[in-house]
């Protein structure tokens, strides 16, 4: 059973997503919070699967409460928006999170959406989040630690080539297509990249193969692949 805990300052939009969860026969709604700093101790105090959670709210926002959840916790954070390009997302998925979602999602796909990243998969799909993903270069630079610069060097060319791929929103199915190997192979290969870099899930992978310029925005390596 998924333990799920939503917080959004808005009764109306913790209410729905609530029924909506509550209803599926895998996952328990187990709290709820009106603001980060409830969140943050809801989170702790329930020990939670996946957090949804508000980017704007009063006091300690969506971004902060998700740093820390993520710092203290072994939950998942989706953040949910009203914006499919809003400004504070990116440095949500910076913090931690998952992924995220726009708050006018189908009830189906916000419950596909809680198993994935649940799974340890990130959200990755919706064309906003592949938006958001390419528009950080636009933005100032933030920098990228250099530790985790330095390891890109140790990753093995198939696993750089995996990270590639992953960067592009590809699934493990077309990762393993585009190489030419199975979809164990690939999580394989998933698995020690993030283990190697030290990253949470796909999302971390995405952000840092793009802020490190290892994947640039509108431009796609199409070389061969061989089977390994």
């Amino acid at each position: 059973m998924l333990r799920v805990l939503i917080a959004d300052d808005q009764d109306l939009f913790r209410a729905g997503f609530g029924l909506i969860l509550g209803a599926q026969p895998d996952m328990e709604v187990v709290g709820e919070a009106a603001d980060g700093a409830e969140a943050v101790a809801a989170a702790r105090r329930l020990r939670p699967d996946v957090v949804l959670m508000d980017v704007r709210m009063p006091g300690m926002n969506g971004i902060e409460a998700t740093r820390r959840i993520c710092a203290t916790t072994a939950a998942k954070v989706l953040v949910l928006t009203m914006f499919d390009l809003d400004e504070y997302v990116y440095d949500a998925v910076r913090a931690g999170a998952s992924g995220f979602l726009l708050k006018d999602i189908r009830r189906d796909e916000l419950a596909h959406a809680v198993r994935t990243v649940a799974s340890g998969e990130a959200l990755l799909a919706p064309a906003a989040t592949r938006r958001l993903l390419e528009d950080l270069v636009r933005r100032p630079a933030h920098g990228v630690a250099p530790r985790l610069t330095a390891r890109l060097g140790a990753l093995t060319e198939r696993e750089r080539e995996t990270l590639k791929l992953v960067a592009q929103g590809l699934s493990n199915a077309e990762i393993a297509a585009a190489l030419v190997v199975t979809e164990h192979t690939v999580k394989t290969h998933v698995s020690r990249m993030l283990t190697k870099l030290d990253l949470r899930d796909r999302v971390q992978a995405v952000v840092l193969a793009y802020e490190s310029g290892l994947v640039v925005p509108g431009r796609s390596d199409d070389g061969d692949h061989t089977r390994e």
